[in-house]
């Protein structure tokens, strides 16, 4: 009998240059993808995730979590910090375990279930508004943690406490601008060899901190440097950004996903 071949993955992205802009210890999963498709990956951090510059906040609410019904993380990112708190505070897991828990995104929800963590909700799309809608009847009178970036949008504690719930804000991270990508950015954008196809973006802080790294302060000299290159969105916030900020969203995921983002590149492509 033969064997059978092994089918091997379409190299729908052969040729193309991709510039990867998560942050270093993020990019892996979707620099992988797109080398799986043939790409030429290009990996150039716009972020850098860093510790607060205090975690009084979020300590203090760690230490008190047996006072709300309600835990909202946004990110894996949110999901890591936390849980290193909860070991140095010496808080275990069975604290969580009489709160409903809401994520946003798989990327969370898998973030905290690997930590042995039921999650109750995850919104249909993964946007602060889709939380809202998912938790907006569930949450009268009740106490919420929402644990987020430094810099974030107010859509869910604005909402949530129109909602008749009272929101604790607290920080477990901050994304600041990685300085040393600045000279890598802009060599990679002159080089022939180097300039990339596609830019993606993952997320409002990539597009932010992409604009600052190239440096143009108006939108028409961007859109010069960048002239000929598309930028691929992961979704409507990162998108309205975006265009927030002079840019096109030349490619936008319908599922906002890394692998949706990836499908978004290759129907493109």
């Amino acid at each position: 009998m033969s064997k059978k071949k092994k089918r091997r993955p379409s190299k729908s992205l052969s040729r193309v240059r991709v510039l990867v802009g998560r942050a270093r210890h993020q990019a892996g999963a979707l620099s992988a993808e797109l080398r799986k498709l043939g790409a030429n990956v290009l990996e150039i951090p716009f972020i850098e995730i860093r510790k607060p510059r205090s975690f009084k906040p979020l300590d203090a609410a760690l230490k008190t979590l047996a006072t709300y019904d309600w835990l909202i993380l946004t990110s894996a990112n949110g999901v890591e910090a936390m849980w290193d708190r909860m070991a140095k505070l010496g808080v275990t897991k069975r604290a969580l375990h009489k709160l409903c828990i809401a994520a946003i995104g798989p990327a969370t929800k898998k973030a905290i279930e690997k930590r042995g963590i039921r999650v109750n909700v995850v919104p249909k799309e993964y946007v602060a508004e889709s939380v809202v809608r998912s938790l907006k009847r569930k949450v009268n009178g009740k106490r919420v943690l929402l644990v987020r970036a430094k810099v974030a949008r107010d859509v869910i504690p604005r909402e949530l406490r129109k909602a008749g719930a009272q929101v604790d804000v607290v920080e477990a991270y901050e994304t600041v601008v990685p300085r040393s990508s600045r000279r890598r950015l802009r060599v990679a954008l002159r080089d022939p060899k180097k300039r990339p196809h596609v830019v993606t973006f993952t997320s409002s802080s990539t597009v932010r901190n992409f604009v600052e790294l190239v440096g143009s302060r108006s939108a028409a000299g961007r859109q010069g440097m960048l002239d000929g290159i598309r930028m691929a969105s992961i979704g409507p916030v990162t998108s309205a950004t975006l265009r927030e900020l002079g840019l096109p969203v030349d490619i936008a995921a319908t599922e906002f996903t890394i692998p949706g983002l990836v499908k978004a590149i290759v129907e493109a492509a």
